[in-house]
């Protein structure tokens, strides 16, 4: 049970703000192979052009390796199309959103959760390039329904 519950719906996606739906949104497709990483090296380069979306890819890439190879147990993540909002995908979001808004220490408190507390300040920097890429993002990218998310996503 322990196992399941990170999976556990305790919302919906289309009930975050746009860098935190954006951040679970990428971790899903992150987390889904080659494939759907180059979506999101399509997304962040022609949203972000090639030198910053080449950055927040970077910075994503290494987000998501920390959490794999020194997370505390596997973040559980829904389907990229899933309109639930997971409990680890909660945690997640709520953590990028932290880092992005500058409060560092809820950040760390957070990251925390997610790895080894000597990795948690990394994680929490990395977190932040991520969030401020997807913020721009968002400015940059037409509103579609509540968030900014690439119109290539379907959330339903």
């Amino acid at each position: 049970m322990n196992d399941r519950r990170g999976g556990a719906p305790v919302g919906l996606l289309n009930e975050l703000g746009d860098v935190e739906a954006a951040a679970v949104l990428y971790l899903r497709l992150w987390s889904d192979g080659p494939a759907a990483q180059a979506e999101v090296w399509r997304d962040f380069s022609i949203t972000l052009g090639p030198e910053k979306g080449r950055t927040a890819l970077r910075a994503l890439e290494a987000l998501c390796d920390l959490c794999v190879r020194y997370g505390r147990r596997p973040l559980m993540r829904h389907q990229v199309t899933c309109r639930c909002l997971g409990a680890d995908e909660a945690c997640f979001a709520n953590f990028v959103g932290a880092a992005t808004e500058g409060e560092r220490e809820d950040a760390m408190l957070m990251a925390m959760m997610i790895v080894r507390a000597d990795l948690a300040p990394s994680l929490t920097a990395l977190a932040q390039t991520v969030g401020f890429a997807l913020k721009r993002m968002a400015l940059r990218t037409p509103a579609q329904g509540n968030g900014s998310l690439p119109a290539k996503i379907t959330v339903h």
